[in-house]
């Protein structure tokens, strides 16, 4: 599913103009990423959140040059889903 794929599902369900919730959910995203940015997470009740983790410094390969290298510890944003939202996945979600 895509962006435009959710603002015309919202905009269909809640008779509010595409142009607006393009705007809400846009301005949504901003904020997550912006509070991501700043070091603190967003949690989002019986959705999930969006975290910070930390990756650890590890030795990688180049492969084309065939020489080691080392790739530095940094973060990287992350989503843990609810307990809510997994287990409906799990159970409306056929296996493939």
């Amino acid at each position: 599913m895509t962006k435009a794929e959710i603002v015309a599902n919202i905009s269909e369900k809640s008779g509010i103009e595409k142009a607006d919730v393009l705007r809400v959910v846009e301005d949504f995203m901003k904020e997550v990423k912006g509070a991501l940015e700043t070091d603190k997470n967003v949690y989002l009740r019986g959705f999930g959140s969006f975290i910070i983790k930390t990756r650890a410094e590890k030795t990688g390969r180049n492969i084309s040059k065939n020489t080691t290298i080392k790739i530095p510890a940094h973060n990287i944003p992350s989503f843990k889903p609810a307990k809510v939202f997994v287990e409906g996945v799990k159970k409306n979600v056929p296996v493939k």
